[in-house]
C-alpha cells in the first residue's frame, strides 16, 4: 500500500535539508510506541537509521538503510529502505522529498510504500501509519514555520 502526505513550510528547502538531523528525527517521533534511538548516521546513501519499538507487551527492531539520495536545483530527496522489520512488515520504503515551492517556502512530502505478509492487515496498518506520519505536520510547521499566504 502507498499514501502520501505533504507539509507546506516557510523555510528554502535546501535548510530544511540540512536540519534533517537526529534531533530532528526524535521530535518527529509519535507518542506511541516509544522508540529508542540505537542508530542515526544521517541522510546520505548507505547511511543507517535503527529504532527499538516499545509496544508495552513486546519490543521490536526497526533498521533502514538509505539506498538513494538525489539533489537538483529544485528538490533534494532520500530513500530508506527496511532491512530489519517489525514481525507485521514485509516491506518498508519512504521517499523523503524537499521541493522548493519559491525561495522561501518548501514542501515536504512523506511518500510511503509498505506491505504486510497479508493482504487483510494491509488495510488495518494504513490508517495506523497514516496517523503516524499525519503526526509530523504540525512538527515540521514548528520547526521550520507554517506555509505563508500572500
Amino acid at each position: 500500500m502507498n499514501f502520501k502526505i505533504t507539509t507546506t513550510v516557510s523555510t528554502p528547502f535546501r535548510q530544511v535539508f540540512r536540519l534533517f538531523t537526529k534531533e530532528l528525527f526524535i521530535k518527529l517521533s509519535p507518542p506511541f510506541p516509544r522508540l529508542k534511538l540505537l542508530r542515526f548516521d544521517g541522510s546520505n546513501t548507505q547511511d543507517h537509521v535503527a529504532v527499538e519499538l516499545d509496544f508495552l507487551l513486546f519490543k521490536q527492531e526497526w533498521e533502514s538503510v538509505i539506498v538513494e539520495k538525489k539533489e537538483s536545483k529544485e528538490e533534494i530527496y532520500f530513500i530508506d529502505e527496511g532491512i530489519k522489520l517489525p514481525f507485521f512488515l514485509k516491506k518498508w520504503k519512504h521517499k523523503h522529498r524537499i521541493i522548493q515551492k519559491d525561495s522561501k517556502q518548501a514542501e515536504i512530502i512523506d511518500e510511503i510504500e509498505f506491505e504486510t505478509p497479508f493482504k487483510p492487515l494491509d488495510i488495518l496498518l494504513y490508517p495506523i501509519l497514516y496517523f503516524q506520519f499525519a503526526y509530523r505536520k504540525p512538527i515540521y510547521q514548528k520547526v521550520f514555520g507554517k506555509e505563508k499566504t500572500n
